[in-house]
């Protein structure tokens, strides 16, 4: 029964005791009945009593809760997020080195009480004198809607913005504390890092990684506060992560590319201390990259790495035993197979061994190699240096690479120097690493890792004999074949070049190249791998847009700027002399 019920029921009941007669005229109260009558009086005022204190105790209470929540800010009665989860703290981001690369600084932001404005004309007016790209058709429907209470009006405003603001005086507009994401190094490493959104919340890179260990999972319930977190420190190193951006930058300037990328990579741990790709974005302003500069080409792009995979193709001849590297190969005539004719660019139209083969980027003399090795284990071997399946890191964006639905021998022989499977610069480095560091497939990684740690989770992919011929391959061509360009002299760089024809509309362009360079030093003794990439050059050194006039050069600027920083000493020479680096 409700309070209005009993209150009717015992208003009825007191009224009855107090004016009944009874049937011979005189009052109920008669002696008869005296004691009956005195006895219900007595229970009604009771009850009237009681009931009287039950409702002073229940306003009481109602009174309370007013007053509270009229001391409060007004809660937002939308999807907004409340207060404490706007000013929800992410953790700082730091190099190796301890150098910030990402942390939060407070702002606020303009919200309205649509409810509370007198003149939305007037407060629209005023407010674009200061916002002057203010959306006024979008701000007028937010506060003509007299019923709501909450709008946000605009994120994140300026110290400055917010002072003028408020010299407006305008009724019904207020401030509210946020925080947001700032990246003092700007485009840096902005593929690496991501971004975040309004809300400060992991869109891309590493951002969103921290968010997916958990850190989103917290704020969808409320768990997360305002206090300092502790800090995530990433593999990258500052100084080396600015000379790599600075030459992939400079690369799509000066020879005119669609884009650019390159990674330095350490071969006994999987650590990486510098990627960047070209064109990119400046995090703090995310949206004006949004048509071209999001795409990390790094990791998210897949590209046919042409004669770079002559390595991969060369090392499970060698590791298959079915090859020796004194080994003799035909290569006097092109290969004619389904149509297509297979020649050499640098032919030498005459028998050459392995590693003639290697220094010559002889396209024959691989495809021979490789139909020794046969279809079933080059696929085995491609699979296991993990260049036919997506790549695991912490970086969210990363492509699978693309293969023939169905292999037939032509692929099998386009693919062994670099036609035919697309996969992604970092993917092609690591398996590159692996490949001079003993034989050791490590996954890449953007957090910091011992070599120790490293090793717990390595496949061995190549026996370490294979490694070591790979890795005199390597400086072979670095001293006398297409690798000279990226050579620093007492640095001893050795690698491989690979330039690759785009297919434009189903067929092969000629003029239109994706060149690569992968690259290791100190070559007596790797300690890093260098990968770098030229996308569509159009003003190669010396007029040649092949990849020794563009990415080789390209790893020549990393190493040369970069290898006294990562520790790497010069070599002397028989005369005593060494090289003196420029910075």
């Amino acid at each position: 029964m409700s309070f209005l019920s009993r209150i009717m029921v015992l208003k009825s009941q007191a009224h009855f005791s107090s004016g009944v007669y009874n049937r011979f005229g005189g009052p109920s109260g008669s002696l008869p009945l005296e004691g009956s009558r005195k006895k219900k009086s007595g229970q009604a005022k009771s009850r009237v009593g009681l009931l009287i204190l039950g409702f002073t105790a229940l306003y009481g209470v109602i009174g309370g809760r007013l007053v509270e929540y009229g001391m409060k800010d007004p809660e937002v009665v939308s999807s907004i997020l409340p207060p404490d989860r706007l000013m929800a703290s992410r953790p700082d981001i730091l190099d190796r080195n301890g150098e910030v690369l990402a942390t939060d600084i407070r702002t606020v932001s303009l919200f309205a009480e649509p409810n509370k404005i007198v003149d939305a004309d007037e407060a629209i007016e005023k407010l674009a004198t200061v916002l002057p790209d203010l959306d006024v058709k979008g701000t007028y429907k937010k506060l003509s809607v007299k019923s709501s209470h909450f709008a946000w009006l605009r994120r994140q405003l300026t110290p400055k913005q917010q002072s003028q603001i408020l010299a407006l005086g305008i009724p019904g507009i207020g401030f509210r504390p946020e925080k947001r994401r700032f990246y003092p190094g700007g485009p840096t490493a902005s593929h690496i890092l991501g971004y975040v959104n309004i809300d400060n919340r992991g869109v891309a890179g590493m951002e969103k990684y921290i968010d997916d260990q958990g850190l989103a999972d917290l704020a969808s319930v409320g768990m997360t506060s305002d206090q300092p977190l502790e800090p995530v420190k990433l593999s990258i190193d500052l100084r080396v992560q600015n000379i790599v951006r600075d030459v992939v930058i400079n690369a799509v300037t000066n020879y005119e590319a669609k884009g650019a990328g390159a990674v330095v990579l350490n071969i006994h741990t999987g650590e990486v201390l510098g990627m960047a790709s070209a064109p990119d974005f400046d995090p703090n302003n995310p949206e004006e990259g949004a048509k071209e500069g999001w795409l990390n080409r790094m990791s998210n792009g897949t590209f046919e790495m042409g004669s770079t995979f002559k390595t991969f193709s060369t090392a499970m001849a060698l590791d298959s035993g079915k090859v020796s590297i004194n080994d003799s190969f035909d290569a006097s005539r092109p290969i004619r197979i389904g149509g297509f004719t297979i020649n050499d660019f640098h032919g030498q139209r005459r028998w050459l061994t392995v590693p003639e083969i290697f220094e010559y980027s002889s396209n024959i003399g691989t495809a021979k190699m490789i139909d020794i090795v046969g279809m079933d284990l080059q696929k085995d071997y491609l699979t296991r240096f993990g260049l036919l399946t997506k790549m695991r890191t912490e970086l969210p964006e990363v492509k699978m690479p693309s293969q023939p639905k169905v292999w037939k021998k032509i692929n099998s022989i386009t693919i062994s120097f670099g036609h035919g499977v697309s996969t992604t610069p970092l993917q092609t480095a690591v398996a590159g690493a692996a490949l001079v560091n003993g034989g050791k497939l490590i996954e890449p990684t953007f957090l910091p890792r011992t070599r120790d740690q490293a090793d717990e989770t390595a496949e061995v992919v190549v026996k370490k004999s294979t490694s070591d011929e790979i890795r005199y391959l390597f400086k072979l061509n670095g001293l006398k074949g297409s690798g000279r360009n990226a050579d620093v002299p007492g640095f001893n760089v050795g690698g491989k070049t690979g330039t690759a024809d785009k297919v434009v509309n189903g067929r092969y362009a000629n003029d239109l190249n994706f060149n690569a360079f992968i690259a290791a030093f100190p070559i007596d003794n790797p300690q890093y791998v260098v990968l770098t990439f030229c996308d569509e050059p159009h003003n190669g050194e010396k007029g040649q847009n092949i990849a020794a006039y563009t990415a080789a050069p390209m790893v020549k600027n990393i190493i040369r700027r970069a290898a006294p920083i990562l520790g790497i000493e010069p070599q002397f020479g028989q005369d005593g002399s060494a090289l003196l680096v420029s910075y």
